[in-house]
């Protein structure tokens, strides 16, 4: 699938830089025109690497014990993407002269960016220039550009400039509270090497202590000379040759990072790479690229039938998911990948209720590697809980890169205890689908117990009741309450889990290795489950359905219907008390309870409550829509739920919500495969294994995707006559279609 543009359009040019971004889960690079912009247009330029950060201190005019004190930001890499081209004496720019033709196309199968452009120069010079470049899934540290041209009615000389540079600071916006305040410089050159005709340039992180190296060399036009020079910390190649009318000349630019949170020697990794790179021309790594997406998306195949618009969005999605996220156990999952700085590349709970299950059920092995992310950042989580005031358990941090908290605005950042389920709920889910019982007794049942721990140390009990008092749950609307329903049956299916980890463990003869570990006795385990089983669920009698919390439904419902549209998001325009004090929902919050954790339930009220909270729930978080859609299919009401569907799919490459220049939103890329999946699919993970509830949208002929359950690969098929699955790999399995059971083998071969 391809997402392209035919036309040049000044207005969208921050807005593609995002779209046309290429990542790895290790590094990403914005899609900027390498030649640059004029002053006006708005651009964001920039590259990242997962998880590499700088740090400031917090500044409270008047600060109380526990607030977070240290901010975190996701750091600009060295600029390496300048390369400009002089023409005949004439500077290539496509704000200038005029474009015969122009086209963006980022291709979501073999993961190249490429922009075509015929150039006609003030002069009258006509130019056909192509520009290709891709951020290795093979080589990860590597990002390669390939500026191919060809002087289609003139002859004459040449010139291209390509800079790496140091001077970067980080992208800002004060009258935004999801953007950093300040733009301010987070790197410091130290040194800078030149050999040969490459540059090492050796940073240093302003405040945290993090070492980086970038390396640029080329591969030259034939014919042409080169000279290279370095002006304070810039580094400048020169190149010029004399061309002929329809002799086409290409350079190529590869550009390596490495950083000292993998490589204990960033120097010496950086050149060792460069060197290999720049020993196959860029065809050579675009013939792996291709290879290493075909083989990642083996298992994440899913399209639809029947509606065009939506199976590119799709296909974008599952692409976007996997640029993203982190593979080495460092990396998470920045809530806007790794194609812009809003969030400041802070990892949310939107990796694990959002992202994570397509992980988990096409590519198992990048799953575990954010869990192991997550439970490398659990000492921080301890440090955090005994900040919180907590004599035992650990507290996962809102917003965070490294552990601590990020979050300077505690009612909607560090008293979302829920972060400690959402964690939970990712590796038992983990747990179920791979039957990995060896991680989770090395690695699972410690984050589990000392999270487990917070609940006890949090809740109390009250007529018999386990109550947790004053948390926020998924509504950032709605702040300091007690007994938030969503955090209640989370916190009681964390701890059940764990129960149920305990004894699959004893059967495995595991646990005793793993309790040591976590110092956890059978005392504390019948503690755990008798929390569980104590946990206070609100409900509402007269309404009949489940209370978002002690008191949401005592207060006065806002007339969202009396508010203008360029009011929305609320959170830009109002006050959080006046927000506080209403009916009014920023997202999915009791409705995502009825979704995670159906079982028990009663249908009326997963029905009744869905009904009630949509009608105030603005849906200014991008995390809300897909949930709605997919909880509009658990009900049945089909045409709501490809209504809201269409809007997650949708949200990046239209831009709805008007910042997707910051970033894409990555959490709603995980929405969208969901959708389709968990939705439409009916998909449910339980104890005993996958359960399925299909529907067919109105106007869709079909739709299909793949999915990984133990040793199986399987793809399942949606069409008027129900569901089918392809056994394509692995012994078999049983899966559960609208409450019957279903028996996936291999077809038998004919004699």
């Amino acid at each position: 699938m391809q997402i392209s543009f035919d036309r040049f359009n000044p207005r969208e040019y921050a807005r593609r830089e995002t779209l046309f971004h290429v990542a790895n889960g290790y590094l990403g690079v914005r899609g900027s025109f390498e030649e640059g912009v004029p002053e006006g247009v708005r651009s964001i330029r920039g590259a990242y690497i997962n998880g590499f950060y700088d740090e400031s201190p917090i500044h409270y005019e008047e600060q109380l014990h526990g607030f977070a004190t240290t901010q975190q930001s996701m750091v600009n890499l060295p600029d390496v993407q300048g390369i400009t081209l002089m023409l005949n004496g004439e500077d290539f720019t496509c704000f200038t002269g005029s474009m015969d033709s122009f086209s963006q196309q980022l291709d979501t199968r073999t993961g190249l960016y490429l922009r075509e452009v015929t150039w006609t120069s003030p002069r009258g010079h006509k130019t056909r220039l192509t520009f290709r470049r891709l951020a290795s899934f093979v080589m990860p540290q590597l990002f390669a550009v390939e500026v191919s041209a060809e002087a289609l009615n003139w002859s004459g000389q040449v010139s291209i400039t390509s800079t790496q540079s140091g001077d970067v600071r980080q992208d800002s916006d004060p009258q935004d509270p999801r953007k950093a305040a300040i733009g301010r410089k987070t790197l410091k050159v130290k040194a800078v090497s030149l050999l040969e005709g490459t540059s090492l340039m050796r940073l240093d992180t302003i405040a945290s202590g993090l070492h980086l190296s970038s390396a640029v060399g080329h591969r030259l036009p034939s014919g042409f000379s080169q000279t290279v020079a370095r002006h304070k910390d810039v580094v400048t190649w020169r190149f010029e040759g004399d061309v002929k009318a329809g002799q086409p000349f290409s350079l190529t630019k590869y550009c390596v990072f490495a950083d000292s949170r993998r490589f204990d020697k960033p120097d010496v990794e950086a050149k060792r790479l460069l060197e290999q790179a720049s020993g196959q021309p860029f065809s050579h790594w675009a013939d792996l690229q291709e290879k290493a997406l075909t083989q990642l998306m083996a298992s994440a195949q899913a399209q639809i039938t029947g509606d065009e618009s939506l199976s590119r969005s799709l296909s974008y999605a599952m692409y976007s998911l996997l640029s993203s996220a982190g593979r080495d156990g460092v990396g998470n999952i920045a809530s806007k990948g790794l194609s812009g700085e809003g969030y400041e590349g802070h990892y949310f709970w939107d990796t694990e209720i959002y992202m994570f299950p397509f992980f988990l059920l096409t590519n198992p092995e990048i799953a575990r590697a954010l869990l192991i992310s997550r439970a490398r950042m659990l000492p921080g989580a301890i440090d955090h809980a005994r900040e919180m005031g907590h004599a035992a358990g650990a507290l996962y941090a809102w917003r965070t890169i490294t552990g601590p908290e990020c979050s300077s605005y505690y009612p909607s950042g560090s008293a979302q205890y829920h972060i400690n389920a959402d964690i939970a709920h990712a590796f038992l889910s983990y747990w179920q689908v791979t039957g990995d019982l060896s991680f989770m007794a090395d690695t699972g049942f410690q984050v589990l117990a000392e999270t487990a721990r917070l609940w006890l140390d949090a809740g109390h009990y009250q007529n018999g009741q386990f109550r947790i008092d004053s948390v926020t749950g998924p509504d950032e609307y709605t702040c300091i309450v007690n007994n938030n329903y969503y955090t209640n049956r989370a916190a009681q299916h964390h701890l059940r889990g764990l129960c149920h980890l305990a004894e699959a463990l004893k059967k495995a003869g595991l646990y005793d290795q793993a309790a040591r570990a976590s110092a956890l006795d059978e005392g504390e385990l019948a503690l755990f489950q008798r929390a569980a089983d104590s946990m206070f669920l609100p409900y509402d009698e007269a309404l009949g359905i489940c209370a978002q919390d002690d008191s949401f439904l005592s207060k006065q419902r806002l007339d969202l219907g009396g508010i203008p549209r360029e009011r929305f998001p609320l959170l830009m325009h109002y006050h959080p008390l006046f927000l506080y004090r209403h009916q009014v929902l920023k997202q999915a919050d009791t409705v995502l309870a009825h979704f995670l954790f159906e079982d028990g339930e009663d249908e009326e009220v997963i029905r009744r409550s869905y009904h009630y909270y949509e009608a105030i729930t603005t849906h200014d978080s991008s995390l809300s829509p897909c949930v709605y859609s997919m909880m509009a299919a658990r009900i049945g009401e089909m045409d709501k739920a490809l209504d809201y569907y269409r809007s997650v799919a949708t949200l990046d490459l239209y831009d709805t919500h008007k910042n997707t220049a910051d970033g894409i939103h990555a959490a709603n890329m995980g929405g969208t495969w969901m959708g389709l999946t968990y939705g439409f699919a009916g998909l449910r993970i339980k104890a005993d294994g996958l359960h399925f509830r299909p529907h067919l949208p109105d106007g869709w002929q079909k739709y299909s995707f793949r999915f990984r359950f133990r040793d199986n690969l399987v793809e399942a098929v949606v069409d008027e006559a129900g569901i089918r699955f392809t056994l394509l790999d692995g012994p078999g399995m049983t899966v559960m279609v609208d409450a019957r059971e279903r028996l996936i083998t291999a077809p038998a071969l004919k004699a």
